[in-house]
């Protein structure tokens, strides 16, 4: 019986946490700056964010971007990440307490004056510790804001149907035979 209801718990804990209504674009999809102007020059962030400042929003920035970079898509930068993540961080205070305090660790590192081999090994160095069981202010806001990342990108347009190609509400004539031997 405590196996089943644990079983419960598990499969009522994923549903709640696929259960967000929105796509990331809707949520911010038109705050979405353009990031070159017509004359070739980069246009400026944003002055106004609903959470963050605008250094904390470079911050989370760079963190997304080094997260799921762009390839032959746009990347989490590209798909607009950072906006969703002041949006959530914008309805939590306990998110953006955890939030804060990893970007201030960051600020304190120097973080955006480092090379992007240094960010990489800082980012892979709290990733570790966060795997093997370290709770601290760094290792929170490592799981937050690589579980934001993901849900963001991959709730978003690009993510969805640009990097995993998915079509939508399609029809499909059958299904295609799987190739996995016990199914």
């Amino acid at each position: 019986m405590a196996e089943r209801r644990q079983a419960l718990k598990i499969m009522g804990a994923i549903g709640v946490s696929c259960m967000f209504p929105y796509e990331a674009d809707e949520l911010y999809g038109k705050e979405q700056p353009q990031h070159v102007h017509e004359e070739g020059q980069p246009a400026p962030l944003p002055t106004k964010f609903k959470a963050f400042n605008p250094a904390e929003f470079a911050l989370v920035s760079r963190m997304v971007d080094l997260i799921i970079p762009a390839t032959d898509t746009p990347g989490a930068l590209g798909a607009g990440v950072p906006f969703y993540i002041d949006l959530l961080a914008a309805s939590s205070n306990s998110l953006l307490a955890v939030l804060r305090s990893g970007l201030q660790w960051l600020a304190g590192l120097r973080f955006l004056s480092l090379s992007e081999a240094q960010q990489i090994a800082v980012l892979e160095t709290v990733s570790r510790n966060a795997e093997s069981g370290d709770d601290g202010d760094p290792e929170r806001f490592w799981r937050a804001i690589k579980s934001m990342t993901a849900d963001g990108y991959y709730t978003s347009k690009i993510g969805l149907r640009d990097e995993l190609g998915y079509k939508g509400n399609t029809v499909l004539d059958r299904f295609p035979e799987s190739t996995v031997p016990e199914h």
